[in-house]
């Protein structure tokens, strides 16, 4: 049998989450540990894939570093890391520029500190931008260093965004935005929530597929 480490809650199902090379499985309070277990038998073809998976990614991600002269992505188009003459951080003319002689995990420190400067000044003006045109009224806009979610909607009315969501597409970070935005008026994802998000942006399916591209190359990158 496969080792795994269960959680039980109120939730209605059993799932199972592959993180890091372990598996996890949720289940509801009342679940046997028989069909638990004959959930996992079912299963183990698609577990042994995702370890597989989950493993490669955690080598690739081993080896992730950043230097002067590699690529970084912005709105969907690379930049170069580039020593700053002033010792300031910034981006200008296709460049990021970090200050000189840092060790690379200083460069990546940089890096993401630049990130969460254009995400907060760039999403804040996505998010008004957009609620004019839906007609809501957001209370906040957060960034936080989220890496399982782009974005979420708090019951307070609050929109808060991974500063890694810089990294897609404009046009895909438009979508997050959209869908946040929508949960101001819907707070879930019934079809109701999903038309107010296909009025907007008819196309937004294939947008999501392309964040869903995004995520797989993160996957592969250590950006913590």
């Amino acid at each position: 049998m496969i080792e795994y480490t269960l959680t039980r809650s109120r939730r209605k199902t059993i799932a199972i989450y592959i993180r890091d090379g372990c598996v996890e499985v949720k289940a509801p309070l009342k679940s046997a540990k028989a069909d638990i277990e004959r959930f996992l038998s079912e299963k183990q073809r698609w577990i042994t894939d995702n370890l597989a998976k989950s493993k490669e990614q955690s080598e690739l991600r081993a080896t992730f570093t950043l230097n002067y002269g590699d690529l970084v992505l912005y709105c969907g188009k690379f930049y170069a890391i580039t020593p700053s003459s002033t010792g300031k951080i910034g981006v200008s003319s296709g460049n990021f520029y970090v200050p000189a002689d840092l060790p690379h995990t200083k460069i990546k420190s940089a890096c993401v500190a630049i990130y969460k400067i254009l995400a907060k000044s760039d999403l804040t003006l996505k998010v008004y931008d957009y609620a004019a045109k839906m007609n809501v009224a957001p209370s906040a806009v957060k960034i936080n260093s989220a890496t399982s979610r782009w974005g979420s909607c708090s019951a307070q009315r609050s929109l808060n965004f991974s500063w890694r969501l810089i990294m897609a597409d404009d046009d895909v970070i438009d979508y997050v935005v959209v869908h946040e935005l929508a949960h101001l008026r819907e707070m879930n994802h019934s079809p109701r929530f999903w038309a107010i998000v296909e009025g907007v942006l008819p196309d937004y399916r294939e947008r999501k597929a392309r964040l869903r591209e995004l995520q797989a190359k993160l996957n592969r990158e250590d950006w913590e």
